[in-house]
């Protein structure tokens, strides 16, 4: 007897893995990403300048490439693996999620630009904007849930 699983035991051992593996980086991007908006809204309630508003533009750039970032990209490599290995491609419940992730990819981009702007000293939305925006992940987040584990489609 051999301590090897065969190839139908070592991929569902994988599945499982790199499932677990998208969930927790799910999470991490998440958090993130509801952090965000709320940081820049305290750092554009900061004076210009001030030593506060440079507190601030190095915590939005650590969160940025240290969490989020990062886990936007493991969210996407492992996703696209369990795509693969489960054939999700083509269900429709999928596509919608998908698109779904592709619309919160593009909020993260608009996030991380919205940031490298406050660091120049622009401040293009109000932080009435900025706690509106904060509410995009997790309308996103549901969304996506409700596809996965419901898949109405």
């Amino acid at each position: 007897m051999t301590d090897v699983p065969d190839f139908g035991t070592a991929l569902t051992l994988t599945y499982v893995w790199i499932k677990a593996a998208h969930i927790i980086f799910v999470i991490f991007w998440i958090a993130g990403l509801f952090m965000l908006p709320r940081f820049y809204v305290y750092h554009q309630e900061a004076t210009p300048g001030s030593v506060e508003e440079q507190r601030w533009i190095e915590r939005e750039k650590k969160l940025r490439t240290i969490i989020i970032n990062p886990a936007m990209a493991l969210v996407w490599i492992l996703g696209l693996a369990l795509a693969y290995i489960t054939g999700a491609w083509q269900e429709g419940w999928f596509h919608a999620k998908f698109a779904m992730v592709v619309l919160l990819s593009g909020y993260h981009g608009y996030m991380v630009g919205y940031g490298r702007k406050l660091a120049k000293g622009e401040r293009p939305a109000s932080g009435k904007a900025l706690r509106v925006m904060n509410e995009v992940p997790g309308i996103a987040t549901a969304i996506i849930v409700i596809l996965v584990i419901v898949r109405p489609f």
